[in-house]
């Protein structure tokens, strides 16, 4: 283990204690020893000493030894020897998610929400290395979850997103605009939204068209996804009796999700089942890792966990040996 350094090493100043606990048990253990005045030595020369008595001090050596390595611990030693090459893509991508009521439509299985919340988890995991954020968006739109690199809480968040959540509604343009906020000040190499829809703009205060000029100002590419089969689809409506589903028409605006796509350098994708919109992340996958150049990055190894485990070997030997072998003496 060469050129360790420690993470915390103001915790090494903890070993200057270790000089009063070794002085006063120099000083116990020579106060402790009985003094007898005798003329001779001779009835003395055949005594063997007890080996127990020869290796008392092992017990306060292996307590010495173990807050040692206990309060190394605490320093976090790490190996600068043990370096791993790590790839990052340096991409920061926003997840842009229609959850208007027509999501619910059957004609994905269980429908089209489900499916695109399972695809979209599915591509955040292939991901380790990038900030991923999401917005939800339907009358109106929010931030969901900010870019973040902690994959576990955007995963949790996915599954807590249902439509209802907000008003109801398609406000392609203020779902778009959302995002654009989330990445406008990002320094990161790469920008991308990753918009899915599967209605026409009929709601909010920005078009579509608009949101995607300002996009393009802070560099950042937009990849639109219609979702909708191709004709007729079971939608769920609203009846005196319920939700009730009845097949309608499917109406997805192509046109302005091409016309997104190509102002920001971006592509247009169109999903008409679950295969065809797991196929299309995968193609957005590939697309942006072929777009930047791959950057080495180096970690340190952390150290602490063996001798974490030795020092707490040591304290279980010194109560094994204080209670069994060296139980008698004083």
């Amino acid at each position: 283990m060469d050129n360790i350094i420690f993470q915390s090493p103001g915790f090494l100043y903890l070993l200057l204690l270790l000089i009063p606990m070794v002085a006063w048990y120099i000083y116990k253990d020579r106060d402790s020893k009985a003094s007898l005045q005798f003329s001779s030595l001779k009835g003395f020369t055949k005594g063997a000493g007890s080996y127990r008595q020869y290796f008392r001090h092992l017990l306060f050596i292996l307590r010495v030894l173990a807050i040692v390595l206990l309060i190394v611990v605490l320093a976090r030693p790490q190996s600068t020897e043990s370096w791993r090459n790590v790839t990052t893509e340096g991409i920061d991508i926003i997840i842009a998610l229609d959850i208007s009521s027509s999501m619910l439509a059957r004609d994905f299985q269980p429908d089209r929400l489900e499916a695109s919340k399972d695809v979209a988890i599915e591509f955040v995991s292939g991901r380790p290395d990038d900030r991923i954020g999401l917005v939800v968006f339907s009358g109106e739109s929010f931030t969901q979850c900010p870019l973040t690199t902690d994959h576990a809480v955007l995963v949790n968040l996915f599954y807590d997103i249902k439509s209802g959540m907000i008003e109801d509604g398609t406000a392609i343009g203020n779902g778009l605009a959302t995002s654009v906020s989330r990445l406008k000040d990002s320094k990161a190499i790469s920008k991308v939204i990753i918009l899915l829809t599967d209605g026409v703009n009929n709601k909010g205060e920005i078009a579509p068209a608009t949101a995607a000029e300002i996009a393009k100002t802070f560099g950042i590419r937009v990849y639109t996804i219609g979702v909708g089969t191709m004709g007729m689809a079971a939608y769920p409506v609203n009846t005196p009796y319920g939700i009730q589903y009845r097949n309608m028409k499917v109406e997805i605006d192509e046109e302005v999700l091409e016309k997104v796509a190509a102002i920001t350098d971006g592509r247009y994708f169109r999903a008409t089942n679950n295969k065809k919109l797991k196929e299309i992340y995968q193609q957005i996958d590939q697309l942006e890792k072929s777009k930047i150049d791959v950057k080495e990055i180096s970690k340190r190894e952390e150290q602490y966990m063996r001798l974490a485990f030795l020092g707490l070997v040591l304290l279980l030997a010194e109560g094994l040996f204080r209670t069994t072998v060296f139980k008698s003496l004083p």
